[in-house]
């Protein structure tokens, strides 16, 4: 499981650097790495690139101060080891900063649990545009450093539906005990299953629930409440309460936007929706009227899904699992490509950072060649003539004849890169959803005949609705 938050760095860039490069806490410089900068010098790095910034009029004033970022990521104690700890803030780094920001990350090794300290440039290599921090980036930090979790087989923390909550809810949510989440369920059920909130008021009663105050024009009262049964107090459908989805105004308003979706969306694109388990829920044994609500549903479901596979040309379970085992294996081929591109782009980024870096402080370097108190003038430009010698180093290692480079040709190979990658995105995302769509529809069969994924292999897909 890991922990992940990020703040502002407005000065001293080279203090907040120093103390997490300290060599107590990183088992003496072992666990540091860095890209697009050196940690020695990644303050003058990160100055010559906000010199650079784009000063856009949209950029608040406070982001225009951000020299930094300070992202922390720490797992819990005696989860993961100090090598595969820096290996997952190594990939964190990458994924969200894509190759574009310069950064320190280093893993600190003096606590009683292990974490991560990234130190990113606030503006980018490549267009010197600012970084922008908001609760949307966090959610994409928080998101990547979980799937970085799972892949490494490690918890992560689960926070769906638990912001506002009490603890003692938050707990029986966790057990599936609360009534308020079960409650939600239910209304979104009835919100998907609904024409109009006449008929979600008709499918809510269905369910078991005591409704009041379901007028629209608040003649009966603010908020619209539910009682389920077995339950002595009705819960209000406000924001404090529920959340502002379930306020009897915001619920007209999802079933009107679900109505004015499906109208615009071609029958085929519709989305395949998973069958209602009935038999193994209590609820639709002791209401007879919700069990045949039900049924209907899972009829309709399974006339989409049988319309989605012939859509596909897909006429036998052999033609499915051929064309599940198909995208299955394109969509590994794609995003392997997508991977490779992505390290191509890594690479090319921090050259084009270094070369620009070369060129530019070029003249200050032949200068103080040139010069007859080269003392005097390193004093004078010291942050040019380190940055010039780190950038030509950083260029030799990397195999680049300086005389011979070409920085528009390098900036035009990344963009052929770069467009590259973003339609093997689209590629990759279209072969997903489609082989997700099509193990639905294998799930979906398989529990509306009930019958075994074995028997159903030679079964033609006209067997599968011949009682509809």
């Amino acid at each position: 499981m890991a922990y992940t938050k990020i703040h502002p760095i407005k000065a001293t860039v080279n203090k907040a650097i120093d103390y997490i490069c300290n060599p107590e806490k990183t088992d003496e410089s072992i666990y540091i790495s860095s890209f697009a900068c050196a940690a020695e010098t990644a303050a003058y790095d990160f100055k010559y690139t906000l010199d650079h910034a784009n000063d856009f009029n949209s950029i608040k004033k406070d982001e225009k101060e951000n020299k930094a970022f300070h992202l922390i990521q720490a797992f819990s104690p005696g989860e993961v080891s100090f090598e595969e700890a820096h290996a997952i803030g190594k990939e964190l780094a990458d994924k969200l900063l894509g190759g574009k920001y310069s950064y320190v990350l280093t893993t600190h090794i003096d606590k009683g649990h292990v974490h991560n300290h990234i130190i990113f440039c606030a503006v980018d290599n490549l267009q010197f545009n600012h970084y922008h921090d908001c609760k949307k980036s966090y959610w994409c930090i928080r998101n990547l450093s979980d799937d970085l979790c799972r892949e490494h087989n490690l918890s992560v923390i689960d926070t769906n539906n638990c912001r506002g909550m009490k603890y003692k809810e938050w707990s029986e949510n966790r057990n599936q005990n609360s009534w308020k989440a079960k409650l939600r369920k239910d209304i979104n059920q009835s919100i998907k299953a609904s024409s109009n909130y006449e008929e979600f008021l008709a499918l809510m009663k269905a369910k078991g629930y005591e409704m009041k105050n379901t007028a629209l024009d608040n003649s009966s009262g603010k908020y619209i409440a539910f009682r389920p049964f077995g339950q002595d107090n009705f819960i209000r459908g406000r924001a404090k309460s529920l959340g502002s989805n379930y306020t009897k105004q915001r619920i007209k308003e999802r079933i009107d936007n679900k109505k004015l979706r499906s109208t615009d969306l071609p029958q085929s694109s519709k989305k395949i929706q998973r069958l209602i388990d009935i038999d193994s829920s209590p609820k639709f044994t002791e209401n007879i009227g919700l069990k045949k609500w039900a049924a209907k549903e899972n009829l309709q479901i399974a006339a989409k899904t049988y319309n989605y596979l012939y859509s596909k040309n897909v006429h036998s379970f052999s033609d499915l699992d051929d064309r599940i085992t198909f995208l299955k294996e394109q969509a590994k081929s794609i995003n392997s490509h997508i991977v490779s591109l992505e390290q191509q782009l890594r690479q090319l980024a921090e050259i084009i950072k270094y070369a620009e870096q070369y060129l530019e402080t070029k003249t200050y370097n032949d200068r103080y060649l040139k010069a007859k108190d080269q003392e005097r003038f390193f004093q004078k430009y010291e942050s040019q003539l380190i940055l010039f010698g780190g950038a030509e180093r950083m260029l030799q290692q990397k195999g680049i004849n300086l005389k011979q480079m070409n920085l528009q040709n390098l900036k035009e190979q990344y963009q052929t890169l770069d467009a590259k990658r973003s339609q093997l995105s689209k590629d990759y995302k279209t072969v997903c959803k489609e082989k997700k769509d099509l193990d639905l529809c294998k799930e979906n069969i398989i529990k509306y005949l009930n019958i075994s994924p074995q028997d159903l292999e030679k079964m033609p897909v006209p067997t599968i609705f011949s009682e509809l």
